[in-house]
């Protein structure tokens, strides 16, 4: 009577029970837009992104950050630069010639600089010779216009300056003067090239065994992907061995746990010393010789345990119910075989989205020309007093530690202006996108799993194509809906990118107490991310069945489940862990195939593949075991929301219905013995399956 009370409370509590519709047959198929306002609004928001990505496309120029350019200002390997292909082309001149030349660096670093008061007046024809001119420049055309070189210059015909520089770094315009006998201390870095080269060796012989072991590498991830398929379609069977088997296993754990703690406790009995005498120290060790520690560690353990035994005497039933809906989610899956593949879609989908966030960000980042300033390096020299980051580069800076850096882009003009705003707006709308996509995703696989509940005869009541109707209904009524979850998700989200911003601010701070606030407002933000993806999650399914709206779905499923609660996290608790042993095993499985296979040690007659042809076999070995996680958690993801989704039908089932001829069951049979519920006088025609 009291355990009856007590759930009637709680019905009252958190509002009424469903009742009875015998209208209600499932899906319902007559449904209108939902969120209509948030529709617009997300649509609105799209447009404007797509408006700011052209507008970014038209004023950015990624090539300023992704290749380098040459002296001429043209980019490597592209347009007039055709002699980019051919890097040492002119090294031999830039090592035994002599020549003159004056130089600010734009790559950062500080450049010999020499006088030549002489140069600019002397005439073309006098033993010069000027390399990397412009296209039209021609040395008979020189000789019949011009009379100087500062005339040439003048009309940037020539560059004015020569710059060594290293691959993958931008330099002025230069003019090379050659047979004028003068000596330098710096000369072009061979060193710093030869840096870069480790990194490129590595990076190519990654790629050599990569198109060497690629085949296998797939091999590996079809592996996973199999046994992850056949993971979850033997839960049917195999689910009550393996829950039970986990149970035994933590507490068999625990009840080894307190063993050993006694153990160390008597051993250590004759030893005097206390926790009081150490007092504080950083050495572990020292407190596990100690007889109170391994006391204390035998309490807690000894709790604990006695709470699991407790728990799992007093839920033994819900257990029960947990494991049957596992067993029915894994029928499900096998019936709808191709939710199995939504993921895929879901993946593209989100694919779309970070590639379009990335790229908008790298134009929006490129727009504007690049501006540089002349920095002294060392100001307390008398000529660098004077310069602070003012003024354009100049080669005839006299400060010695002058260098050429780069400051930012130009912000002229209105879209320049608005660069960081433009970027802000790109991130938002990026999380918008992101969370929209993963909600079209799981509404359209509860509708789908929805939909083979609610078929009174399985699988002969199973609409054709559940996936294919769910991703239809969810994008022709319930956009607004779906964009209206993934808003206060991205809300939340947002604020939570703010404080770690902050955090990081705050890392050099000395206040205890800032710091101590931080953490918590993270903490308590990370929890409501967390909470609000739960309840996100039934709010579609509610939407995938009754097509309501967002706040009306989210609202019935949080009282449908707070009416529950004992049930759900019972379910939820158990499905974790399964789902996490699966992992576990299709990961841990294949990762060491895969170790064993590219390590050497299994060899396979007749193959082409040698493992030690290759120059890094952890590469693929970290490929694979990569890829199987991706696998194994796109494929347990459907199975996980298929669990939810059935757990929230079987709930609406048994306040809705309650086995008489006018309300029957939907649950199956065997749910419906671990209830002890039967359906009285079913239906002509009807066999349950």
């Amino acid at each position: 009577m009291g355990k009856k009370k007590d759930e009637e409370d709680s019905d009252n509590k958190f509002g009424e029970p469903a009742q009875f519709d015998p209208n209600f047959r499932g899906l319902i198929q007559k449904r209108g837009c939902t969120d209509i306002i948030c529709c617009v609004l997300f649509f609105a928001v799209i447009l404007g992104y797509i408006v700011v990505g052209i507008l970014a496309w038209l004023y950015g120029d990624p090539r300023h950050i992704l290749y380098p350019k040459n002296s001429t200002g043209s980019f490597c390997g592209s347009g007039e630069n055709k002699y980019a292909r051919h890097q040492n082309v002119h090294m031999k001149d830039f090592v035994t010639s002599h020549f003159a030349f004056s130089s600010l660096s734009e790559t950062g670093q500080t450049c010999s600089t020499l006088t030549f008061s002489n140069v600019p007046h002397v005439q073309p024809n006098s033993g010069l010779w000027c390399i990397f001119c412009s296209h039209v420049f021609k040395i008979k055309v020189i000789d019949e216009l011009f009379q100087t070189v500062r005339q040439i210059v003048d009309q940037e015909l020539c560059p004015f300056f020569y710059i060594p520089t290293t691959p993958g770094r931008r330099t002025f315009k230069y003019c090379v003067f050659l047979k004028l006998s003068l000596t330098f201390s710096s000369r072009v870095s061979i060193r710093d090239i030869v840096k870069g080269f480790n990194a490129k060796e590595i990076g190519v012989r990654i790629f050599e065994d990569f198109a060497t072991s690629w085949p296998w590498i797939l091999i590996g991830l079809l592996i996973a992907m199999l046994v992850s398929l056949l993971f979850l379609l033997l839960l049917r069977f195999i689910a009550p061995v393996m829950v039970w088997l986990l149970i035994i296993g933590v507490l068999g754990a625990g009840a080894y746990g307190i063993y050993h703690c006694y153990w160390e406790y008597d051993k250590h009995k004759k030893n005097s010393a206390t926790i009081t005498d150490l007092g504080f120290t950083t050495n572990f060790n020292s407190y596990l010789q100690v007889q109170e520690t391994w006391l204390a560690f035998l309490i807690i353990l000894s709790i604990v345990e006695a709470i699991l035994l407790l728990m799992l005497i007093f839920l033994r039933n819900r257990i029960r119910i947990a494991i049957a809906l596992i067993q029915e989610s894994s029928k499900a899956v096998g019936h709808i075989m191709s939710a199995l593949l939504f993921p895929l879609i879901t993946f593209a989908l989100l694919l779309v989205c970070v590639a379009y966030w990335g790229t908008t960000a790298l134009y929006l980042a490129t727009s504007g020309n690049p501006i540089y300033k002349v920095v002294a390096l060392n100001s307390t020299n008398g000529d660098c007093k004077n310069v602070n980051g003012t003024v354009d580069c100049d080669p005839t800076v006299k400060c010695p530690s002058a260098s050429c850096i780069f400051i930012k882009y130009n912000n002229e003009g209105l879209f320049q202006r608005n660069l960081f705003n433009l970027q802000i707006y790109n991130a938002v709308a990026f999380l918008w996108c992101v969370n929209f996509v993963i909600a079209l995703g799981q509404c359209t696989l509860a509708g789908a799993f929805a939909s083979y509940y609610w078929a009174f005869n399985k699988p002969a009541d199973i609409p054709y194509f559940p996936v294919c109707g769910a991703f239809i209904r969810s994008l022709r009524y319930h956009v607004g809906s779906l964009a209206f979850g993934a808003l206060i998700l991205t809300l939340v989200q947002i604020i939570r990118i703010i404080l770690e911003y902050i955090d990081s601010k705050l890392n050099s701070a000395e206040n205890g107490l800032a710091r101590c606030i931080m953490c918590c407002l993270k903490c308590c933000f990370w929890c409501l991310e967390k909470f609000v993806k739960f309840i996100n999650r039934n709010a579609y399914i509610m939407v995938a069945i009754y097509g309501k709206n967002f706040c009306v779905s989210a609202k019935n499923a949080f009282s449908l489940l707070m009416r529950n609660v004992l049930r759900v996290v019972v379910l939820d608790k158990v499905t974790d862990l399964l789902l996490f042993f699966g992992k576990l095993l299709v990961v841990g499985g294949v990762g060491v195939l895969s170790f064993f296979f590219f390590s050497g040690r299994i060899r396979i007659d007749q193959s082409t593949f040698h493992s030690e042809n290759l120059n890094y076999y952890w590469m693929p070995i970290i490929t694979v075991v990569f890829g199987s996680y991706l696998i194994a958690h796109g494929f347990f993801s459907v199975y996980n929301m298929c669990v939810d989704t059935l757990f929230l039908c079987f709930l609406e089932d048994l306040e809705r219905n309650d086995g008489s001829e006018q309300k029957p069951y939907f649950m199956s049979k065997n749910l419906m013995n671990i209830l002890n519920k039967s359906n009285k006088t079913p239906k002509t025609g009807s066999k349950k399956k």
